[in-house]
């Protein structure tokens, strides 16, 4: 039992550490924005709208990426997803154009969702036993962040080393390029250990043979989907995600933020922002434990609001301040931001869900939810545009407090309509027992 016992949390292990290391070589610019854009020869438009492209191929890629794990092997799904990430991490490292760049993105976005998402909850899912679940998927949220920061350490480490104090581009080109030859060494090393030690998982592949006719299937897809589309919870949770997760994805460019407008040279920059991303593990298992405690949407709506007081300080605080007073800013919104996000899928036990249709429910929710990986790009083109570098940066993080704002307002009429649907329930059964 001990040894069936460690197989699966070994497994779970690697399934965290497959999630954890997939995304930040993605998203290098929350440490390095400057150095990219130097290093490539591009701009900060030019960023957002390579960011706009990945957040396509994402968008794309999370409704059907439930119905890929279904039919494929999750445990081959997320090797090729690692494995195809990883080397494809090794021809960005070797600065290539931009249309190039934008093609590794896309690369990047195909396989870090439609081929990576269901199929590694799923697997999850899988591993855990009924009485374990909520503890495997808290524990999930917060180990890829205990595995992001890990690598993010090293990582500044590396780039700090190597760096030093120059500013010559040589160096950055060379520190960013050891950078990304980790990150992507990780993935490789990463995908063998899942593709020799995780167990194959039985594929739905034989179900699907066995059903009925397509003509029934097509009459229960189109009743599910209706199903799915009548439940205004599913709604309120995807506008609750939607708004949420553009707060979250101010992360992204507090870096930026502190390099351009406050001045902060990008070694300390990185090392603010790594702390930060050391936020994650704390925000998800504190915003979780309040939440069990004193109700998971009465936090959800605190984090909110004090993540768009930060941002609105942070948009409007002076820029001769000492450096400190942002520093302490950022590492302060990334705790609420990683808040955020440990708690608003916790609200998805409230929505109502049919347990048959909860996949492809989470599909949809996600579909909506996500949308910001394609508008928020786009959104900061015109804000960068409008208002130049410094500006620009002034402008995006009031437009994220302004949706915290907004994902409040959603999350009580979310909040309220849980309480009602409660009480109608309690009423229902309390009529049926008189009868």
């Amino acid at each position: 039992m001990a040894a069936k016992n460690f197989s699966r949390y070994f497994q779970f292990f690697l399934i965290v550490l497959a999630a954890g290391s997939i995304y930040p070589l993605i998203y290098l610019k929350t440490n390095y924005q400057e150095t990219i854009l130097q290093v490539f020869g591009i701009t900060l438009v030019d960023l957002n709208a390579i960011f706009s492209v990945l957040g396509v191929a994402f968008i794309l890629g999370y409704f059907p990426s439930g119905w890929l794990a279904d039919r494929f092997s999750s445990k081959k799904l997320i090797f090729i997803s690692l494995l195809i990430c990883g080397l494809t991490g090794i021809w960005f490292a070797q600065i290539p154009s931009h249309s190039m760049v934008i093609v590794i993105f896309t690369i990047w976005g195909i396989f870090s969702v439609f081929t990576f998402w269901s199929a590694h909850l799923k697997l999850v899912k899988l591993i855990a036993k009924k009485e374990e679940e909520g503890r495997f998927f808290g524990a999930l949220d917060g180990g890829k962040g205990v595995i992001e920061a890990i690598l993010a350490s090293v990582a500044i480490l590396i780039f700090s080393s190597i760096l030093g104090h120059s500013t010559e581009y040589i160096h950055k080109k060379e520190a960013l390029q050891a950078v990304v030859y980790m990150y992507s060494t990780v993935l490789i090393l990463v995908s063998i250990l899942f593709l020799i030690f995780v167990k194959e998982d039985k594929s739905s592949t034989e179900k699907v043979e066995s059903s009925s006719n397509a003509e029934n299937n097509f009459k229960l897809d189109v009743k599910v989907f209706k199903e799915i589309f009548r439940n205004k919870f599913v709604w309120l949770l995807g506008g609750i995600i939607f708004m949420s997760y553009i707060v979250a994805w101010s992360v992204y460019y507090l870096g930026g933020f502190l390099q351009t407008n406050i001045k902060i040279d990008a070694a300390t920059v990185g090392q603010v922002t790594v702390i930060m991303l050391w936020m994650r593990p704390i925000g998800g298992l504190l915003g979780g434990f309040l939440g069990d405690k004193f109700g998971k949407s009465s936090i959800l709506i605190l984090a909110l609001g004090a993540a768009a007081v930060f941002l609105f300080i942070v948009a409007f605080l002076p820029i001769t301040l000492p450096h400190m007073y942002y520093n302490v800013l950022v590492v302060s919104t990334g705790l609420m931001v990683y808040m955020i996000r440990g708690l608003y899928w916790s609200l998805l036990g409230d929505c109502n869900i049919k347990e048959e249709i909860l996949g492809l429910s989470i599909g949809f929710i996600s579909l909506l939810g996500y949308l910001p990986d394609i508008l928020i790009p786009i959104a900061n083109i015109y804000f960068f545009n409008t208002y130049g570098d410094n500006g620009g940066y002034n402008a995006y993080f009031t437009f994220c407090a302004s949706a915290g704002v907004i994902a409040i307002l959603l999350t009580s009429i979310f909040k309220i309509s849980v309480k009602r649907n409660s009480k109608k329930g309690i009423e229902t059964e309390q009529l049926t027992s008189a009868s």
